[in-house]
């Protein structure tokens, strides 16, 4: 079976009751769950399941690469619970609530930086605590013009623009301007509807991560490095004011 990720559609649930179908050597599947799993960028979510008389960590949250089932690696193994068992599955909500604010400030940078520079986005990943970096296809990246998207960057973020989540046909999502300049044809076939954050006005991408609800949720953002990696291979890092 296919777990119900309750994440896709609402990124702030904390918590959700959740039965265990599958124990396998590298955790367990739930049959519902609030887990993200590592992927785009976005590291996994941990947390703990808890049930009547036990209780144990996750470590780690990612999609299996043989059936992508949602795994939940247990800390330790041996504390995994049955098949079977009802639990309730709860995320430690400072780190991903961190998670989404960075998430949503790296599309306002693409978003910012594809309209001041017409820079395609090649790569991108999330730390811990708020940092994160991101790729670009730009001849030059100086600090000076890192300072200035910084400003840019921090002003959309300030005017508490809405971040919107929804699913879309694949059909009408092949057809959107937007989503066509973000790749979306390189999505694989079998994915359909398709899953689109859409930052108003300054970012609209297919996207499975998770997100918050508002720009001004992100709150300020320095650009700590510009760097080169090549020629139209340009690196920059950021990191949230306030983690």
């Amino acid at each position: 079976m296919e777990t119900d990720d309750l994440f896709s559609r609402d990124a702030y649930l904390r918590s959700a009751l959740a039965t265990v179908v599958d124990v396998r050597d590298s955790g367990v599947v739930l049959d519902r769950t609030v887990f993200y799993p590592r992927g785009g960028g976005q590291p996994g979510d941990t947390g703990a399941l808890s049930w009547p008389g036990g209780g144990c960590r996750v470590s780690d949250t990612f999609k299996s690469s043989e059936d992508g089932e949602i795994i939940h690696a247990i800390e330790p193994a041996s504390a995994a619970p049955p098949v079977g068992t009802t639990t309730t599955a709860e995320i430690d909500w400072d780190r991903r609530y961190t998670n989404m604010r960075t998430h949503t400030a790296l599309h306002a940078l693409s978003g910012i930086i594809f309209a001041e520079h017409g820079a395609q986005v090649t790569g991108g990943n999330m730390e811990a605590g708020g940092v994160a970096r991101m790729d670009f296809e730009l001849d030059s990246l100086s600090q000076e013009l890192g300072q200035q998207i910084q400003d840019k960057l921090n002003a959309r973020l300030e005017e508490n623009v809405p971040v919107h989540v929804t699913f879309l046909p694949r059909a009408e999502a092949r057809a959107d301007p937007d989503l066509v300049r973000t790749k979306v044809s390189l999505i694989p076939d079998w994915v359909d509807p398709i899953r689109v954050i859409d930052i108003e006005g300054i970012d609209k991408q297919a996207d499975g991560g998770t997100h918050v609800r508002s720009t001004a949720e992100v709150g300020r953002v320095r650009v700590v490095k510009t760097e080169s990696k090549g020629k139209g291979f340009k690196r920059m890092r950021i990191a949230l004011e306030d983690p």
